[in-house]
């Protein structure tokens, strides 16, 4: 049976956002109590010591009695929910899950990863968990804080699933059997794009690239060679060109 704990919580007379607003300035958190056999009641928690709680609790499955003035009966109850504000990170609702000793329950576990992978450790794996909870029924006093789940012989390419989970007396797994809870997987190759400086000769062959110093410029597609040093003929003038007129004497 997982530990329990205590908490003390006084009743809320009014509620809505602007009731609810006023009890987080005195550093209160709003909450709910509700359960199959209860009638939900409006209750305020002390931010401090409900704070206390939660890092006393932990990543645990656990039981919280509640302790409310003028009730001599201690109301046992979990964690259903916890809202809080996105920006300020301060508890804006808590609602609370009233449960009965001689009554199963549904409650979301923990999982709890023990070992070290045989894919980790000698085939370069990563593990990737699939179901960081699962879902269970079960009694208070059969209430497990985590399950815990040995992954030594995990090889890269395998998967362990509900179906594969050792059982705990008197807990009932409400997941189906073939719902993936850790894997082992290959690593995600890193994919390097490499740069490529251009060579000499494919920046001389580039469009509009300049010839180097002393090499003479190709000619442009379609156009006549250029006559050679010394030659007496004259170029041929281009097709459909008049021939240049004789110079004066």
């Amino acid at each position: 049976m997982s530990q329990q704990f205590k908490l003390n919580v006084a009743d809320r007379a009014q509620t809505g956002r602007r009731a609810s607003r006023r009890l987080r300035k005195a550093n209160r958190v709003p909450a709910i109590l509700y359960g199959k056999h209860t009638t939900p009641e409006s209750l305020s928690i002390e931010g401090p010591e409900f704070t206390r709680l939660l890092k006393a609790v932990g990543d645990r499955a656990v039981l919280i009695e509640l302790a409310r003035p003028g009730k001599s009966e201690l109301a046992l109850s979990f964690l259903q929910e916890i809202q809080r504000d996105p920006l300020t990170d301060k508890y804006l609702h808590v609602d609370l899950h009233e449960v009965k000793n001689d009554e199963k329950f549904e409650i979301r576990v923990p999982v709890h990863l023990v070992g070290e992978s045989f894919g980790v450790k000698n085939q370069s794996g990563v593990l990737e968990i699939n179901s960081h909870t699962l879902r269970v029924r079960v009694l208070p006093k059969d209430l497990p804080e985590s399950i815990t789940v040995d992954v030594t012989e995990l090889k890269v390419g395998e998967t362990i699933k509900v179906g594969s989970v050792k059982p705990l007396p008197g807990v009932e797994l409400l997941d189906t059997k073939g719902q993936p809870v850790v894997s082992c997987v290959e690593p995600v190759a890193e994919i390097v794009q490499e740069t490529v400086a251009p060579t000499a000769s494919a920046a001389e062959g580039a469009p509009g690239a300049v010839p180097a110093e002393g090499a003479a410029a190709a000619p442009a597609a379609g156009a006549a060679p250029a006559a050679a040093a010394g030659d007496k003929k004259a170029a041929a003038p281009a097709a459909g060109a008049k021939p240049a007129a004789p110079a004066k004497k």
